[in-house]
């Protein structure tokens, strides 16, 4: 099993740092996907094309910077109800919405709910451009921090019980001796478990450990 997590991580982190980024479009207008396909390939990203919200959902997730260029009035799920699910699923895919008539209310109440841009066609190109560049840099970085986070996970997964409830008390800290009272084991052997805590974690001091229980808010079993 650990093996397989190291293979998808691996994967993950390839492609990553692959050269192209996706940028998805969602839009029932074939003359706008088709522009923007050669806008986007002309930057050297890949563009993936969907005529509806339905179609894009079925596409599996991609483990590489993305955003979505979305048409807020699309046939059956729209762009908002769209923007929604992506929200919950996708939380690393930033959206650019884009729509042919100018809608205050829908704006709004698109970019509270986080979207980077929200253009009106026609729009200019440098404009959609500056707007996807950003939206792939956010995009990146929230994939480093989800694949960082995931590393942590696995490091702590790895643990023993009582190394989980070693590693739990000092980062409370207590003592060496402070914790063999809690657990009822002997110096020595909280010594022998702080250490393996220690590099299974990949600590290089307790501050490291704090730092690292604070992500995966890990509390101490008092």
């Amino acid at each position: 099993m650990h093996v397989a997590y190291a293979r998808e991580r691996q994967l993950g982190l390839a492609r990553m740092h692959s050269p192209s980024p996706i940028v998805f479009v969602v839009d029932d207008d074939i003359s706008v996907r088709e522009s923007l396909e050669l806008l986007i390939q002309s930057q050297g990203w890949q563009p993936e094309l969907f005529e509806s919200a339905q179609e894009f959902l079925a596409r599996p997730r991609a483990l590489v910077p993305s955003c979505l260029v979305l048409d807020i009035s699309l046939p059956g799920l729209n762009g908002l109800e769209l923007q929604k699910r992506v929200a919950a699923e996708r939380k690393d895919m930033p959206i650019i919405f884009i729509t042919g008539y100018g809608d205050v209310p829908k704006t709004v109440q698109a970019m509270k709910a986080g979207a980077v841009e929200f253009l009106t066609k026609p729009f200019d190109d440098e404009i959609l451009l500056t707007a996807v560049r950003q939206a792939l840099e956010r995009s990146r970085v929230a994939l480093s921090r989800q694949i960082e986070m995931q590393e942590l996970r696995e490091r702590y997964a790895s643990l023993t019980p009582r190394e989980r409830q070693v590693m739990a008390l000092v980062v409370s800290g207590l003592l060496n001796k402070q914790v063999g009272g809690e657990l009822g084991i002997s110096e020595i052997t909280v010594k022998a478990h702080r250490g393996q805590v220690m590099q299974k974690m990949k600590a290089n001091s307790v501050a490291d450990l704090v730092k690292m229980a604070e992500r995966l808010q890990i509390t101490a079993l008092r």
